[in-house]
């Protein structure tokens, strides 16, 4: 006769307690290699024994297990080399840099400094800007890759930058950038945008042969557009330059995807309002400076990595923070300029960095990247 349920669970209980207890014997004798390794100066990833070790597994376990034991080894020799790691004393520069940058920042995030964004009066950046400081003084410049400058010269004390939307996506542009320019994130702004048809008094709708408007506004609004039958769609550095050059313009038969703002600005007429395809149409925006500035109530962590170009290096990284039940927000991948189908990895987490288990994140996440950058803790204020 079969076991029932109930039966056949106990006995699982009874092989867990029992691996519970070898999985306490093995990390102790991990422990004792940690120790060695210190005395001896040995690295505590030993890449061929792993190797190795997982092809006896799949040995033994057989053909139809042998995958599910790999899986199952990758992660303890993932938790035993962030344990040996642990022993050893291995602490991380980059934890040790982000305690600097709390001790260094002070308790109130600056309310009138110097800021740089992309376009003109009028631009989403400007108004994010706004919702961000007291009273800034704004600098204005034609590409994302200048306010990544004016930052890191000093020209400016902080730049706003959008970096992603809800509708049209990442805005990749900017995180092409990244890999480039030193910087900080020092707090994010979620804008919702409504995006509407400016035109010059007395322009009507049957009369538009072309609308202007940034790319991601343009993505924002493809539905409203495609009805627009015989109208050219023409994309310019931002939305708010796009309704300048409508106001300078000669011609009546043109318009611009643009904000309320700028039409007050630019004594545009609103034609049509809120044409963006969804109406709950967010852009976050993120603030940078040149240094790491870590404020009060941040909660918010942004890091950059380069990867191992092998099978398993992004699972390896994943893994750990799931081991650490950090919460991953986002992930965006770029490809590496000059290296065929590798990629640098962006990532949110949700943690405070006051947490033992993000001092340990990054000490694990340094010994198995090839390169690991640490963008900034911050808070998201909601516009």
């Amino acid at each position: 006769m079969s076991k029932n349920l109930e039966e056949l669970r106990g006995q699982i209980d009874e092989i867990d307690q029992q691996m519970v207890e070898l999985f306490k014997a093995r990390m102790e004798a991990a422990s004792q290699v940690a120790e060695y390794k210190k005395e001896k100066g040995l690295p505590v990833l030993d890449a061929g024994r792993e190797r190795a070790l997982l092809g006896k597994i799949a040995d033994q376990a057989g053909e139809e297990l042998a995958d599910y034991a790999q899986s199952m080894y990758r992660t303890i020799l993932s938790a035993s080399r962030s344990y040996q790691n642990g022993k050893i004393g291995l602490g991380s520069k980059v934890y040790n840099g982000i305690r600097e940058a709390i001790s260094a920042t002070p308790n109130l995030f600056p309310q009138r400094p110097t800021v740089a964004c992309q376009g003109v009066e009028g631009a989403y950046s400007q108004i994010a800007c706004d919702r961000l400081f007291k009273s800034p003084t704004i600098m204005y410049f034609q590409t994302f890759d200048h306010v990544f400058k004016a930052v890191e010269s000093g020209m400016c004390q902080y730049g706003i930058l959008p970096i992603e939307n809800s509708t049209a996506g990442s805005v990749k542009a900017v995180y092409d950038l990244m890999l480039s320019h030193n910087f900080s994130i020092v707090r994010s702004a979620r804008l919702k945008i409504c995006h509407n048809l400016l035109t010059k008094h007395g322009t009507r709708l049957e009369d538009i042969k072309e609308v202007f408007s940034h790319e991601q506004a343009i993505n924002q609004c493809a539905d409203y557009l495609a009805g627009l039958k015989g109208v050219k769609v023409t994309v310019v550095e931002n939305t708010a330059m796009a309704s300048k050059m409508v106001a300078e313009s000669e011609r009546t038969d043109v318009a611009a995807l643009s904000s309320r703002f700028c039409a007050e600005l630019y004594g545009l007429k609103i034609l049509q309002e809120n044409v963006q395809d969804q109406d709950n149409n967010y852009t976050r925006f993120i603030c940078i400076s040149k240094r790491p500035e870590i404020y009060p109530g941040a909660d918010r962590t942004s890091l950059m990595m380069i990867l191992p170009h092998k099978p398993g290096s992004l699972y390896n990284v994943l893994a750990k923070f799931y081991a650490l039940n950090i919460n991953l927000q986002k992930l965006e991948s770029r490809p590496l300029p000059g290296r065929e189908f590798e990629f640098m990895f962006y990532f949110d987490i949700e943690a405070s960095v006051y947490a033992p288990e993000v001092e340990r994140l990054f000490r694990d996440l340094e010994a198995e990247s090839e390169q690991l950058r640490y963008l900034g803790t911050y808070n998201e204020v909601i516009c």
